[in-house]
């Protein structure tokens, strides 16, 4: 059964001040009277109020929150600066047969819009092509020598994906060489001056308003779908032609949305909750090929997406071939989506394996030095530019601290960062570009990418532990937010099914996670890729398997290996597990506690 959880503001929950993991347990602040409202207007079980008040939901929320909708949620997309000339400048070139590029970044993000953009493009006739830059040769983002070879090939109109908004010198070029740019982006700019452009559609541009700035670049695609669609069909493009089904792609928008993580609210929560519903309709053959490849047979939640289908469609672009991803999510083919599926699948064990080698070199050169606190900074002549960020942000969960990663190749090195809640590594890194300790530098809150010299490596690291410093003292106390406890034999199939009502999870609305307490390890082994399976026993012979993620050689995985019994506080999520048509529930194991 589920015990209530503490007051606000309460000690260390279950009196854990430091876990295994080096985190301090404490509970999400309930307001009881509105959890309990919240229950009884909504017809509600207790515990799904009492999450929904936890998360900030009030009464007026909850019904659209749980009930996402297009149609409530989806704003106009001529809200957003730039779209009526982008749009205007579309049409044009669909009436006109002009030959039209989607130059697209090559993670997840900028893979959907390519491929999202494409398929309405083609749906429409217009003469269209994707050009996605490789990592290692061109980088991130437009460059002159790409843009100026599809000019001199016959491209007029370039549409940047998840990308251009700092991209000054390479459209300044493009545009003297009569190529028009539309920007489709929704990286933090790092200032009021935008490149020269037809028209630049960001979120976060500065002179915008402020009403919908958590879009992944997919869901701005999408707003520019929307709008070219109802421009086409009043200019009557559509009297000899279907209209295409905008509906029908917006898995394309979920699996973008998903695996940028950005905050699942707002349209951003309807976007995903009807994209999972599309995706599971198989429609996408690339989409369908890939689920079969990673082995995943029940219907697609959040969590498959960002954790099993992302990572596979981001290999392409990290180690292998840049544009397979947007192919794979574009093609009719089956046969062809495949073997591409197959393809992608290969390029993610590579991947695993190349980062895995990476991160050891990291740790061990993170441990041989004396430690000031601050964030965590690896570098390395040689290291695969593809892995960096996952290996900044295996070193963010490793040290609960901020953390960078650089790849240098002589004297310049690439470098992707992960933060921590509390301290914004996106806008330190723009500051650092502005004072010139950085070539280039972009990103979030949470992450960011730049290029620093190797001279100035020690001066970029000294900044960011001043920026730390200033802004975030005090703020990053390693901490695990629980939303609750529960007994190990409450851990039921009915209790699952009443958590999914708040999904999707994701940033922004994050998966319920409790406290299982004082229950003892069965056994436990190593299986996959450094994966620790445990089965718990708690009281009365109740049972849960259990599952903790890449901790074979953690102090945690260590722990649970040689538990031998021993009374443990654990801390993970709550998921079904569907095993040769038998339903269960399994814990995912965040953490781990001596129960004392």
């Amino acid at each position: 059964m589920m015990l209530a959880a503490p007051p606000a503001a309460p000690a260390a929950f279950l009196g854990v001040e430091r876990s295994l993991t080096g985190r301090r347990w404490q509970v999400r602040a309930t307001d009881e009277r509105l959890a309990l409202a919240l229950s009884q207007r909504l017809g509600l079980p207790e515990v799904v109020g009492r999450l929904l008040a936890a998360r900030g939901i009030g009464l007026d929320e909850a019904e659209p929150f749980l009930r996402p909708t297009l149609r409530e949620m989806l704003p106009d997309p001529a809200h957003l600066l730039g779209m009526e000339a982008a749009v205007e400048r579309l049409v044009r070139a669909v009436r006109d047969g002009e030959s039209v590029c989607i130059f697209g970044d090559y993670d997840v993000d900028g893979a959907t819009s390519a491929a999202l953009l494409r398929r309405f493009l083609d749906a429409v006739g217009a003469r269209v092509r994707v050009y996605i830059p490789d990592r290692i040769k061109e980088g991130y983002g437009p460059n002159a020598p790409a843009l100026l070879r599809l000019r001199a090939e016959g491209v007029g109109l370039v549409i940047t994906v998840d990308c251009g908004t700092a991209a000054f010198d390479p459209l300044a070029a493009a545009a003297e060489a009569g190529m028009d740019v539309i920007v489709v982006d929704h990286h933090e700019p790092a200032g009021t001056a935008l490149p020269p452009a037809v028209a630049v559609v960001n979120p976060k541009r500065l002179d915008q308003d402020n009403s919908h700035p958590h879009l992944a670049a997919v869901g701005v695609a999408f707003l520019l779908v929307v709008a070219l669609n109802r421009a086409l069909r009043e200019a009557g493009w559509y009297a000899t032609r279907p209209a295409p089904d905008l509906m029908r792609w917006l898995d394309l928008v979920a699996l973008g949305t998903v695996c940028d993580v950005v905050p699942l609210v707002g349209v951003n929560r309807a976007l995903v909750a009807q994209g999972l519903k599309v995706m599971a309709g198989r429609g996408n053959a690339g989409l369908a090929a890939l689920a079969d490849v990673a082995g995943v047979r029940e219907r697609p939640e959040a969590y498959h997406v960002g954790y099993i289908l992302g990572p596979r469609v981001n290999a392409g672009g990290r180690v292998g071939e840049a544009d397979l991803g947007v192919r794979l999510l574009t093609t009719e083919d089956a046969a062809a989506a495949a073997e591409m599926a197959r393809r992608l699948d290969d390029y993610n064990r590579d991947r695993q394996d190349i980062e895995a080698a990476v991160l050891l070199a990291a740790i061990e050169q993170v441990e041989g030095r004396d430690d000031d606190g601050g964030v965590v900074v690896a570098a390395g002549e040689g290291w695969h530019p593809g892995v960096i960020g996952i290996v900044a942000g295996r070193l963010k969960e490793r040290y609960n601290r901020p953390a960078c990663v650089v790849a240098f190749e002589g004297d310049v090195g690439k470098g992707s960062g992960r933060s921590l809640a509390g301290f914004d590594l996106g806008a330190a890194v723009i500051a650092a570009h502005q004072q010139g300790l950085l070539v280039a530098g972009g990103g979030h809150a949470m992450a960011a990418g730049f290029t620093v010299e190797k001279a100035k490596l020690s001066a970029f690291r000294a900044f960011l532990d001043g920026r730390l410093a200033e802004h975030a003292a005090g703020r990053l106390v390693p901490s695990l937010e629980l939303d609750g406890a529960v007994d190990l034999g409450g851990c039921t199939v009915p209790l699952v099914e009443r958590l999914r009502a708040l999904g999707p999870f994701g940033a922004g609305n994050a998966e319920p996670r409790f406290a299982v307490p004082a229950a003892r390890v069965a056994r436990a082994d190593v299986v996959g890729s450094g994966h620790v399976r445990c089965l718990l026993f708690g009281a009365g012979g109740a049972r849960l398997k259990a599952m903790a993620f890449r901790a074979a050689d953690s102090e945690l995985g260590h722990a649970l290996l040689n538990a031998a019994g021993a009374a443990l506080h654990f801390a993970g999520t709550l998921r079904a597990d569907n095993w040769q048509g038998r339903e269960a529930v399994q814990l995912f194991i965040d953490d781990a506690a001596p129960a004392r």
